[in-house]
């Protein structure tokens, strides 16, 4: 197999050139998109090779650009939409919730919306509270579309071209501190499998479930546990929804503990989600209640010393495992 180095944003770059080479109804559009190169430069040189007509500037209107990508889509396209925080996409929610979510349901399953949205989320960046939450919570919690989380380079690539082949909306949540990330993989871009959460990293004494920006901080605590002999198993969740309990209950099999890693804040979230599964599916399996590891319940700080204690951490981890008897 031959392998190449790319960035997390090269990644996805090239795989929205390869749909674009090969599908003559894959377009892109959303804000500063075109010359720009967008607001993270993921669609940088894209305006140049394939003109204006398929890659698209669109006003600052969130609730517009998104609805007309589901109009596009009902039409017979394939719009790509990127919005440029997942804090702005909320402007665009009633599209989603009330229209991209629900037409294959209200037509009777006669319209599909085969919609690609992919935004920024996550903090770390020094960007304050308008710029800088995690709010997947709000799309994982809604029936009709799929949403992911991309944690690697190949998922990042691969997830946007499975992504295009599904006929109803997918929503891409990429976490902004990953785009300088660089790993090898596959020279060619190909589709990767969405239905199942990957384990990676192996372990037996307890399983950190995590998704997105938090997989390294999972990573490093893993590493810093086996230093003092407890080996932690990391699963990466990947999507949102649905989500795949099996694999997360299979792990817990194995470590009878879990502790919850989400960059989301507690209450209502996607690591009580998790939480609530394991216990009502996999009660019996664990020998510690299920632990969570959460973004404080404040607004994203601005001042880094802030947010850094707002967010879940490598330290905050490995010391919620501390806790557990092992």
């Amino acid at each position: 197999m031959s392998t190449v180095k790319l960035s997390y944003r090269e990644a996805v770059r090239a795989a929205l050139r390869h749909a674009l080479q090969t599908d003559e109804r894959v377009f892109l559009m959303g804000e500063d998109v075109g010359a720009y190169g967008g607001a993270f430069a993921v669609s940088m040189g894209l305006l140049e090779e394939f003109g204006p007509e398929r890659v698209r500037n669109t006003p600052l209107s969130e609730s517009g650009f998104v609805g007309a990508g589901i109009g596009a889509a009902l039409g017979g396209m394939r719009p790509i939409v990127e919005v440029m925080t997942i804090n702005f996409s909320l402007l665009a929610l009633d599209q989603v919730v009330n229209n991209a979510a629900t037409l294959r349901y209200m037509s009777g399953g006669q319209l599909g919306v085969p919609l690609v949205v992919r935004m920024a989320t996550g903090g770390g960046r020094q960007l304050a509270a308008q710029h800088a939450h995690s709010l997947e919570a709000y799309y994982a919690h809604v029936p009709g579309i799929r949403a992911l989380a991309p944690a690697t380079v190949e998922d990042a690539r691969g997830m946007v071209l499975t992504a295009l082949a599904d006929p109803d909306p997918v929503f891409l949540f990429e976490h902004a501190t990953l785009y300088p990330l660089e790993e090898e993989v596959d020279e060619k871009a190909v589709p990767v499998e969405i239905d199942h959460a990957a384990v990676r990293r192996l372990g037996t004494d307890v399983t950190l479930v995590t998704y997105g920006g938090s997989l390294g901080k999972c990573l490093a605590a893993a590493e810093t546990l086996a230093a003092e002999g407890v080996e932690a198993e990391v699963v990466d969740l990947r999507t949102l929804r649905p989500l795949d309990t099996a694999t997360i209950l299979e792990s817990v099999a194995k470590t009878h503990r879990a502790v919850i890693v989400d960059e989301g804040w507690k209450t209502g979230g996607i690591a009580g989600e998790v939480s609530a599964r394991i216990m009502e599916e996999g009660f019996d399996l664990l020998d510690w209640p299920v632990q969570r590891v959460c973004t404080a319940e404040v607004p994203i700080p601005y001042a880094k010393h802030l947010e850094d204690a707002a967010l879940p951490s490598p330290e905050r981890v490995a010391a919620a495992v501390r806790e557990m008897a092992i």
